[in-house]
């Protein structure tokens, strides 16, 4: 049985802090981040694998493989709910274990089908579904790397929390092609051969990360801890529900990471419709949306996070611009700058707006609201696949679902300046009230 560490839990006391407080939080953050990268990299694997199914003798539609790249984030976002009041209702490290190690299930199951071409597309769905799995962490995750800091350093650590493990998506974009090639890693199967000749063992892609599920897994066992004075009843949780501002927060969020997430998982289909030439590349705009949260959380920390906040609507209206003129012009170079934009705006959007919301709620209602905000969120992993997959079977490309995401983004910067940004200029701070 694992020793217990800490009694008492004090971040906003400044000598508890330095004495004793900082050491344990950064332990538990820095494990929290590489079990989080794990979750996103199990949640988004089917945004590479997707993409090669054809390629080795399956027979889907492209409306079938977006399904597949998006059915993840619809589990995984409809997770989130309950993995929001888990770290409440077991402890963080209690439930960081068994989140974890549930990944092995999806990992294992899609590195045996994508084998047999024959696999049916309902076991492939049930798999895509057990992939969302990962997608129900970031929740659990945020809300417990949210008590372990005080007030002013939350950004800060949300952001290199989701800013780290959002990087799980082009981890595994990166990597996938890498593993896939070499059959150095092929213990469990026989290679696959492309239409071109070349062989590939697609298996690798899966089977990859089952080792380091089990390393974090016994890492989290180790290292992490149950804070002592988090623990609460799901029905004090659910106060956050009858919150203005956790609505207002919800929406702002979909804005900024439903758009990161959904742009990552359809960017590499959208990349294969478009310019299949360029599908090297199909990892870059969800790195640099993943390095740019942690910017996020540092530029609110330092100027308000509603101030960054509106820029960040500003460039992402202006980058779904420049997506759609340049889509239009055949122009691969303006068609990545523009995404690239759009990705890294979201990505700081990401840090910005999680570092508005503990300065607006009380610490135990700051956590659930976390939560909540990006289980709405991470709908986008499912929505916006399925909206770019309608814009491009009925048009040839994703102008239509792009307008689309304008008039969100529009209708955000709106929000944050009524309720956060113009408030705070009256009133000299940011933020300006508190929900109780």
């Amino acid at each position: 049985m694992k020793t217990k560490r800490i009694n008492d839990w004090m971040p906003e006391n400044e000598q508890f802090w330095q004495s004793q407080g900082k050491k344990h939080a950064k332990r538990n953050l820095w494990i929290s981040v590489p079990a989080l990268m794990m979750a996103f990299i199990v949640w988004q694997i089917w945004s590479v694998v997707a993409v090669q199914l054809n390629e080795i003798g399956f027979s889907f539609t492209d409306e079938q493989l977006f399904t597949l790249a998006a059915v993840p984030g619809l589990v995984g976002a409809t997770l989130r709910f309950f993995y929001t009041f888990a770290v409440g209702t077991f402890g963080g490290r209690n439930w960081t274990i068994i989140s974890t190690a549930v990944l092995a299930i999806p990992a294992i199951g899609i590195g045996i089908a994508v084998q047999n071409p024959e696999t049916p597309y309902s076991v492939m769905l049930l798999l895509a579904a057990l992939c969302g799995l990962g997608g129900g962490n970031f929740s659990s995750s945020s809300a417990n790397i949210s008590f372990f800091y005080p007030k002013k350093e939350k950004g800060t650590a949300l952001g290199i929390n989701g800013g780290l493990g959002n990087m799980g998506v082009s981890v595994v974009q990166f990597v996938t092609p890498l593993v896939i090639a070499s059959g150095a890693f092929a213990f469990f199967g026989d290679s696959q051969t492309l239409a071109s000749g070349e062989k590939v063992w697609l298996q690798n892609a899966a089977f990859i990360w089952v080792i380091p599920i089990a390393v974090l897994t016994v890492a989290a066992y180790f290292g992490m801890d149950n804070l002592p004075n988090t623990k609460q009843s799901v029905g004090a949780q659910f106060v956050v529900l009858k919150r203005k501002h956790t609505w207002i927060m919800t929406i702002l969020y979909v804005a900024t990471f439903g758009s990161f997430i959904g742009y990552s998982a359809a960017f590499p289909l959208l990349l294969k419709s478009q310019f299949p030439e360029h599908m090297g590349l199909a990892f870059l705009g969800a790195f640099l949306a993943a390095a740019a949260r942690p910017v996020g959380g540092w530029l609110s920390d330092k100027f308000g996070g509603a101030f960054v906040t509106a820029w960040v609507f500003v460039v992402m209206s202006a980058g779904a611009g420049g997506v759609i003129y340049f889509t239009k012009q055949a122009s691969f170079a303006g068609f990545l700058t523009a995404f690239l934009i759009l990705f890294i705006a979201a990505g700081i959007g990401s840090g910005s707006t999680f570092q508005m919301i503990p300065g607006i709620f009380p610490v135990k209602e700051a956590a659930p609201v976390l939560g909540i905000t990006a289980a709405f969120a991470a709908y986008g992993s499912y929505f916006i696949p399925q909206l770019f997959g309608w814009s491009t079977k009925s048009t040839g490309t994703p102008v239509n679902a792009l307008y689309i995401f304008i008039v969100i983004y529009v209708i955000s910067f709106i929000l944050n300046f009524f309720y956060y940004q113009r408030k705070a200029k009256l009133n000299t701070t940011y933020p300006l009230r508190k929900a109780n």
